[in-house]
């Protein structure tokens, strides 16, 4: 698989890269095997295992491991990380900390090993500039007091083995060697990394979560299917699913796709009197596109918080890119969103997935944070504009690797729908007001194009530039879409 190499800070994004620094494969082997029994894992960090993971009929889990000082290896620099060992089964991973406004002034690297042919990967990078995809500051779900710092989750399918090294930012002291303090001792980070060893620039807290998305509903599939599920439903999960019951039957696994004039109409009756007299004359909007529910790609509903958060409207479209790597096939594309949404809940602390949709390679769309696909949900995707706006993840990584043309189609297609709704040309440009990040201060009325890339809003890399080349043909066919 191929990963991100993330830059200390998150401007550029490039293709990963196999390090010559590995031990031997037989060595490694013999260290997992040796490990037995998976490692402990410290209390302290075990906050990502709720109590619904210890329940049976719940699927999925989250696992946390504390990262230890390593002795540092001069070849690779890393100070901080894991040997290899064996775990019980995952197929995400993603490095959390405690601070989730501390940033790591480093590179994060891992190693997996496949659960079926017992083959270790080479060394990929993980994206360590993650937490600007998240709640606007000094927001309710920002002051939770549960949100951490976290990397972009890995998808590295099913393992059942690991390993993990974290290499400060070049320019460290190279004498700010941690000792080995052993697998029962030590600091996991941040100030006490080891006696005389200090890693000043790493966050404190720092652990591996390995995250297991849970098996999908028997005879689950992407393609979703129009008729509902007949089974039975948890307060949560028929919550999650009213909230669409304009658009299709409660227990729906997807919403089908409309005509241009079907959809014209259903504007009329979801927006009634809202709409000027011009909209109701001439309404701009694409058609509705084919969308997976939450139920279709099997959400755990039990993981989000109960009640569903509003904006008052959608004046524009954030486009990011999910930096998890592209070695998923379409099918596996509800394994990594379920994946995705225990990241964003249990390890992150968010009050439910961040993204309001999501795309895969293939071209199809999921319904993302839950309170209805034709609402302007509330999410957080874009850190200082999540209000007035929708975000849009495609899943993988657009660095170096350009996106299919069926999932920039799709783009164009959701945003078409989602931004006519409320009477917006992907074309032109809108007035937004941040709500605080790196690029604009609170308060700071900024004008944006109504279809943007997450890089817009904030300093990042996302979506990677290989997406955001294509979001003007994004604007175009979206328009076009909409009949202008």
């Amino acid at each position: 698989m191929r990963g991100i190499l993330a830059s200390s800070i998150g401007v550029t994004c490039a293709a990963a890269l196999a390090l010559p620094f590995a031990p031997p494969a037989a060595a490694s082997a013999s260290s997992a095997s040796s490990a037995g029994a998976p490692a402990p894992v410290a209390d302290v960090a075990t906050r990502t295992a709720g109590t619904a993971d210890a329940r049976a009929d719940v699927p999925g889990s989250t696992r946390s491991l504390p990262l230890r000082p390593l002795t540092r290896d001069r070849a690779s620099g890393a100070v901080l990380g894991l040997t290899p060992r064996t775990v019980r089964p995952f197929s995400l991973l993603g490095v959390v900390w405690d601070d989730p406004s501390a940033d790591l002034h480093g590179r994060v690297q891992v190693r997996t090993r496949a659960a079926g042919s017992g083959e270790w990967t080479d060394w990929q990078d993980v994206e360590t500039h993650y937490t600007q995809h998240g709640a606007d500051p000094d927001s309710s779900e920002a002051a939770t007091g549960k949100v951490r710092g976290a990397t972009a989750p890995l998808w590295v399918g099913e393992s059942d083995g690991v390993e993990v090294r974290v290499l400060p930012q070049a320019g460290d002291p190279e004498d700010a060697d941690p000792v080995d303090t052993g697998p029962d001792e030590g600091a996991s980070g941040g100030e006490g990394a080891g006696e005389g060893g200090e890693v000043s620039t790493l966050p404190t807290g720092m652990r591996l979560d390995l995250v297991d998305p849970g098996e999908a509903e028997p005879g689950e599939s992407a393609e979703g299917a129009e008729e509902p599920r007949t089974g039975v439903m948890t307060a949560a999960a028929q919550a999650a699913s009213a909230a669409n019951s304009a658009l299709v039957p409660l227990g729906a696994t997807h919403i089908p796709s409309l005509t241009a004039e079907e959809t014209r109409k259903e504007l009329v009756t979801l927006r009634g009197t809202e709409l000027t007299e011009q909209q109701q004359a001439k309404p701009y909007i694409g058609p509705r596109p084919s969308i997976v529910t939450r139920r279709g790609w099997g959400a755990d509903e039990s993981l989000r918080e109960k009640s569903f958060v509003y904006t008052s409207k959608v004046k524009a479209a954030f486009v990011h890119h999910t930096a998890s790597g592209n070695n998923y096939s379409c099918s596996q594309a509800p394994s990594l969103i379920r994946g995705f949404y225990r990241y964003h809940t249990k390890s992150l602390g968010w009050r439910d997935i961040g993204y309001n949709f999501l795309v895969d390679k293939c071209g199809r769309i999921y319904e993302g944070r839950a309170g209805g696909v034709a609402k302007p949900v509330k999410g957080a995707h874009t850190m200082g504009f999540n209000s007035k706006t929708t975000g849009i993840a495609v899943i993988g990584s657009y660095g170096s690797k350009k996106p299919s043309s069926k999932a920039v189609k799709a783009v164009a297609r959701l945003t078409a729908w989602k931004l006519g709704l409320h009477g917006m040309n992907p074309k032109k440009k809108t007035s937004l007001t941040s709500g605080g990040g790196n690029l604009y201060a609170k308060g700071t009325k900024v004008k944006m194009k109504v279809i943007s890339g997450h890089r817009d809003g904030f300093n990042t890399s996302c979506p990677g530039g290989k997406l955001y080349k294509k979001l003007s043909s994004v604007r175009s066919k979206a328009a076009e879409y909409q009949g202008r």
